[in-house]
């Protein structure tokens, strides 16, 4: 195998990866910051070897050993929506107290992501991945054994620290209010909880509470949880119950992204929330207080969150040890018009 200049075997370089790949270092660094450019089949070897030697550029080792703080990473599949917003304010307020800049990356509709998070992690001094954002284990152990890598609502990765809102028992909270309050016992669940860890965890509460008192959950409704998914959703429901094809006296929405259009569907189609059906949501989006009626939701501190993961780099980034922990931030269930309640004096 072609040794790296100057002997260097104690991580893997760019050299060996050319090597492993059959080609020249200048095609590996061309797959890895312009994947168009080369051809599919030698972009595929590059990026095989990439895996198979846990491959990170070495930028991202040059900013840890220089504790430079400049950059911070952030890996998302998207920026639409409440959620990223409050999100990206918070991580962004954050580093600017510790004069860092912020480098997002979006990953929906590209075909690579890990070789994308990877390439990031050249650039940064820390990098946060959400949990949507679809890489495997083996790409973020390889970002951490070079620098400090956490997710936002992920999976379990031994020795990677997630952060996230507690999603299950608000989530069963919500769904009991509206079995026993108000006697709701056809609720559907709008969202696909294959989408994200975090949307998964509401289903579960959604679920839990139809069990504990023996009733039967119905499937969730399968949609995007974001204002497209919301608008097609919601004229397929207004449709469907003012014809009678769907019966259903509840709508527990994944977020308020969901609820907002299909109230807004339902309401012209003539549909009474909350006298013929209840709706909810999550995330408490600003609007949600000001519709009529207002908005039953659960609020979640995603500024904060955003927060708190830039202060745990510099921690990471000094001498604090790394952990596998879960960093949970509470949420609450605010009731409102839109599930029965009564208006507030």
């Amino acid at each position: 195998m072609t040794e790296a200049p100057g002997g260097n075997t104690g991580r893997k370089t760019i050299y060996e990866v050319a090597d492993a790949a059959g080609v020249s270092i200048a095609t590996v660094s061309r797959v890895l910051s312009k994947p168009e450019v080369v051809s599919p089949a030698t972009r595929e070897r590059v990026l095989r070897a990439v895996e198979d030697l846990n491959y990170v550029p070495d930028g991202a080792a040059r900013a840890l050993a220089a504790r430079n703080n400049e950059a911070y990473g952030l890996a998302l599949p998207e920026l639409s929506g409440p959620y990223y917003a409050e999100l990206l304010t918070g991580f962004e307020a954050a580093a600017a107290t510790y004069e860092a800049s912020v480098m997002v990356m979006l990953t929906n509709g590209k075909k690579n992501a890990d070789a994308m998070v990877r390439r990031l992690a050249g650039r940064v001094d820390a990098l946060a991945v959400m949990g949507n954002v679809r890489v495997k284990a083996t790409t973020l152990e390889a970002i951490r054994r070079k620098i400090p890598v956490v997710t936002f609502a992920g999976d379990h990765h031994e020795g990677i620290e997630d952060f996230s809102t507690e999603n299950l028992a608000s989530a069963k909270e919500l769904t009991s209010h509206l079995l026993d309050t108000h006697a709701r016992r056809d609720l559907l669940f709008l969202g696909d909880p294959s989408v994200a860890p975090d949307l998964h965890e509401r289903y579960r509460g959604f679920v839990e509470a139809h069990e504990e008192r023996d009733l039967s959950p119905r499937d969730p409704v399968p949609c995007l949880p974001h204002e497209a998914g919301g608008e097609r959703i919601g004229a397929i429901l207004a449709d469907s119950l003012t014809s009678g094809l769907i019966r259903t006296d509840g709508l527990v929405c994944a977020n308020d992204e969901l609820a907002l259009p299909v109230l807004r569907a339902l309401k012209k189609s003539g549909v009474r929330i909350p006298d013929d059906i209840s709706v909810t949501g999550w995330d408490d989006v600003f609007a949600a207080r000001y519709l009529s009626p207002a908005l039953t939701t659960v609020r979640q501190p995603v500024r904060d969150l955003g927060h708190l993961v830039v202060e745990r780099f510099q921690q990471l980034l000094g001498s604090s040890p790394e952990t596998d922990s879960k960093h949970r931030l509470p949420t609450a269930v605010v009731y409102r018009q839109s599930c029965g309640c009564p208006e507030p004096n």
